[in-house]
């Protein structure tokens, strides 16, 4: 075992002299190999092991010792912790889902005249539309002279002079206060107070944000802190979403996973729970439980008595909770329900519900809205000390505002069409039809995909996603690790080649080791989501003979 050392370079041809701190360089190494010359400073460098070079060019980076004059920014130079990011959901598959469309305009010829994107929860980019209220409102705010247009319905004007008159100027243009408008964020309150059954919320207990990652980022940022083993522990789900993955490494926290079991339809065990937390309280400090619920990549839809333990026992560790709960609308599945966590907790009584410290998430993006673009979303602060949340407050104004757009179709979503205005019965409609295809949708991929030998799905609960589980043969998972890739990848990639599905490997939400999955969206129309589903299929069944 070699022992950590410092090394001095004192002559470097003109250069002042440095000192780089270098670890487990072998003495015979440093003896043998002569200094760098100011001339040619990669040459000597070159004769390092890799591992060496790259950490001693690093060194010497950081201490100047390397001529100036070249780029400031470098991918040697940046902040290492943002190389750490992955994305699947926008990765190298997407990408080339892009290329390939951009061949097919150009007359490429390949097997399939389509690229069916089924990677990401983009409803109104699969063909979804928009809520009429919704788009007739938003109208109204961005372009107020419509106001005098009688096309218009009364609620939506109403609604509109409303939101106007809360901005500066009535204006949409003007920025609003950090936390969000005011009369938005009491909508948001009178909603969740309704939704869970009249227990009180406070308008000044929530943050209107830009979409609901804005929110979980800026939770996370708040709680990150220490350093070695008392860096902050993030605890998340697996399979997970990554946005969770790719902020943590971000902030530099410490990923601390949690397995979902896939044998009882995704669902969390609390023993699992246990497990992460006293393996990772070896090499970190735990602070913090994520739940995702109805759940993202998986459509689990947890029970109440789950909630009822998970709260248990993040008040028995002491564990901030953050509920992710965007899909709360998307439940589909007969005896399932959607639970909010403020609404069990509450429940539970003063024992919990004056001790947990909870932050909620909602967005504009999913349920039946599928307003992805227009960036809206709501979190819910509960029990958090008052100074922090001073610190939250100062956070969120850094950044101004939340886009004031996004702010006024969130407060639509929170304070829709009532029973006896002119838009409710087309708003009931329009809804009802929306959830009730994409309940026909999930019902139709877990069915589907049940038939093909060598994939298993279990039923799609809720949210807008299947994550079912493929077998494959033992010739393709060794090709791909000779490609470098992972077995999951290979297989996508391949699927996207051969047929123009666009679907995200397992392999970049988490899994199970020696598991394999993908995930799909169930967004496309349904005779799109038919052809999807077969075109899968056939693909399965050739692939597996292929490398069988």
């Amino acid at each position: 075992m070699l022992s950590n050392r410092t090394v001095s370079v004192l002559k470097w041809g003109r250069c002042e002299a440095y000192t780089a701190v270098y670890p487990k360089v072998p003495d015979r190494v440093l003896n043998f190999y002569p200094l760098p010359s100011l001339s040619s400073p990669h040459r000597n460098l070159s004769l390092f092991p890799a591992a060496q070079r790259e950490h001693l060019h690093q060194k010497m980076s950081e201490n100047g010792a390397l001529p100036r004059g070249g780029k400031v920014l470098t991918v040697d130079t940046m902040n290492a912790n943002v190389k750490k990011v992955d994305y699947a959901v926008r990765g190298p598959i997407v990408q080339r889902a892009v290329q390939i469309e951009k061949e097919l305009k150009e007359g490429v010829k390949k097997p399939f005249e389509e690229v069916i994107k089924a990677n990401i929860g983009d409803a109104h980019a699969m063909g979804q539309r928009p809520i009429t209220f919704f788009r007739q409102v938003m109208a109204l705010c961005t372009y107020p002279q419509l106001l005098d247009d009688n096309k218009f319905p009364e609620d939506a004007k109403n609604r509109a002079r409303r939101i106007l008159q809360s901005c500066g100027g009535n204006s949409i243009g003007a920025y609003t206060t950090s936390q969000g408008i005011e009369c938005v964020r009491h909508d948001v309150a009178n909603y969740i107070q309704r939704r869970d059954g009249g227990i009180p919320s406070d308008p000044d207990n929530i943050y209107l944000t830009t979409g609901a990652s804005d929110g979980i980022v800026t939770i996370l940022k708040l709680l990150t802190a220490g350093e070695g083993r008392t860096r902050t522990g993030v605890m998340i789900s697996i399979p997970q979403y990554p946005l969770y993955s790719a902020s943590i490494a971000e902030l530099g926290a410490v990923q601390v996973n949690y397995y979902l079991n896939e044998e009882k339809c995704w669902s969390l065990d609390i023993s699992e729970l246990q497990r992460s937390l006293q393996a990772a309280r070896e090499h970190c400090n735990p602070r913090v439980l994520c739940i995702i619920n109805p759940g993202n990549p998986t459509g689990q839809v947890q029970s109440r008595q789950c909630i009822e333990d998970v709260i248990q026992f993040a008040a028995k560790e002491n564990l901030f909770l953050m509920a992710d709960e965007v899909y709360q609308d998307n439940v589909y599945a007969e005896g399932c329900e959607f639970h909010s966590f403020k609404k069990v907790l509450f429940e539970m009584g003063p024992e919990y519900s004056s001790k947990v410290e909870l932050v909620s998430f909602h967005s504009t993006s999913k349920c039946y809205m599928g307003e992805c673009g227009f960036r809206g979303g709501y979190m819910e602060v509960i029990n958090m000390d008052p100074e922090v949340k001073a610190q939250l407050t100062k956070l969120v104004s850094v950044r101004l505002c939340p886009p004031a757009p996004g702010q006024a179709l969130m407060d639509l979503v929170v304070n829709s069409p009532k029973p006896g205005e002119p838009s409710y019965q087309t708003f009931m409609m329009e809804r009802t039809a929306i959830l009730s295809a994409l309940a026909e949708k999930a019902k139709l991929t877990e069915e589907i995909l049940n038939t093909v030998p060598g994939i298993r799905c279990n039923p799609v609960q809720g949210a807008m996603y299947s994550f079912p589980c493929i077998t494959l043969p033992e010739r393709a998972i060794n090709e791909a690790k000779a490609k470098g890739q992972a077995p999951d990848m290979f297989y996508c990639m391949k699927l996207l080649e051969e047929t123009g599905i666009c679907l995200v490997p397992g392999s970049g939400f988490g899994q199970r080791e020696g598991t394999y999955h993908f995930r799909m969206t169930i967004l496309p129309p349904t005779d799109k989501l038919k052809i999807l589903l077969n075109k899968l299929k056939e693909f399965h069944q050739k692939f597996t003979q292929q490398y069988s």
